[in-house]
């Protein structure tokens, strides 16, 4: 867990100024996040574009972390190809409800009241805990910058989940080439790593189309070892080629019938009308016979320890087998002979 204390001084140290509502202010949003502040999705937007609009320019990092759930994005990140509108998106589905809040809240103000106790914030300690009696006795309930805050650090940003932030880039990248026109993008990365998860982000982000690699894994003939010895052989490429990446580039709809690999076969067909996003998620999506066709490529990096916890956890011990001793090795030996890291455009650790 993420050292509350050290943040709340990290705060002070770039706003030494801040009173004790700016303090209860950090606490509260490192606590409830913007549970608050959960408007539609266009007027968020339109609040942002409108604040950006009058924001001078800004030398402070562009994120500030509150806690392990919640940070403060500011409102310059923008100027990074990160849209309006996806960053009002974030913002609404980060506002969730906080059924530990309270409690939370109450942790903080402890710590906060140790810090004072050590002379560490500039507050006095009797003021300090009126105060917070006084807020607690509120409900706790959410709060203004001082005018004073206001006034010397300009505050414009967006609280949103912690869990956003390592795709910030990705969004930005997205943003600046979709205001140029459609773009497919290819999420490659190993087994854990979250690419389904965050194809459904983007997906829920962008109103994306989203193919999976899954779909397309050897049909039981194919799985011959001359076949599996190629690198990247363990995905039917050539009819993910044929069937997807060829009619996309030709701005056509996709037919294709998914291989079920729980079931040994096919199952129903699709004809999908692809729309100005279309994502492509797997394993072997960059294989270097189809990365030519993506506009954008992201790795999603993830450490072999957090790896097998997440694949012991979402599988029984016997499919779990399946991953360390099968798909894993070949996944190893694609992203090894394929140099993938450095062909994408973007690697996020995980």
């Amino acid at each position: 867990m993420t050292d509350f204390k050290e943040l709340l001084l990290e705060h002070l140290k770039k706003h030494p100024d801040l009173e004790i509502e700016d303090a209860f202010k950090f606490i509260y949003q490192a606590a409830f996040g913007c549970e608050h502040m959960a408007p539609d999705i266009n007027t968020a937007a339109k609040k942002i574009e409108d604040e950006y609009s009058s924001a001078d320019a800004c030398d402070e990092p562009f994120i500030e972390t509150l806690s392990d759930g919640y940070a403060r994005v500011h409102l310059s990140y923008i100027s990074k190809g990160l849209s309006f509108s996806t960053l009002g998106k974030l913002f609404c589905l980060s506002a969730k409800k906080e059924e530990n809040g309270a409690s939370a809240v109450d942790k903080m103000l402890d710590m906060t009241s140790e810090l004072i106790l050590k002379r560490l914030l500039p507050f006095a300690h009797s003021e300090f805990t009126k105060k917070a009696g006084e807020w607690k006795e509120k409900g706790y309930c959410s709060l203004h910058h001082s005018d004073s805050f206001r006034s010397l650090y300009s505050p414009k940003y967006r609280v949103i989940s912690t869990e956003y932030l390592p795709f910030l880039p990705l969004f930005a990248k997205i943003d600046a080439l979709l205001s140029k026109g459609k773009l497919t993008l290819a999420i490659d990365g190993g087994s854990g790593s979250g690419k389904t998860t965050l194809a459904s982000l983007l997906a829920k982000i962008y109103d994306a189309t989203v193919f999976h690699m899954d779909d397309f894994f050897l049909t039981p003939d194919m799985r011959t070892e001359q076949r599996l010895s190629e690198v990247g052989g363990n995905v039917d490429r050539e009819r993910f080629l044929s069937q997807v990446l060829v009619p996309l580039s030709e701005n056509q709809h996709v037919m294709y019938i998914p291989f079920d690999c729980s079931i040994g076969d096919f199952t129903e067909g699709r004809v999908i009308a692809p729309k100005n996003l279309v994502i492509v998620e797997g394993a072997y999506s960059m294989h270097p016979e189809l990365s030519k066709h993506y506009g954008l490529s992201v790795f999603l990096n993830i450490d072999v320890q957090k790896q097998r916890e997440r694949i012991l956890k979402r599988n029984s011990p016997m499919l779990a087998s399946r991953f360390f001793n099968e798909w894993i090795p070949y996944e190893t030996r694609y992203f090894e002979k394929t140099d993938i890291k450095s062909r994408c455009d973007l690697v996020i650790d995980i």
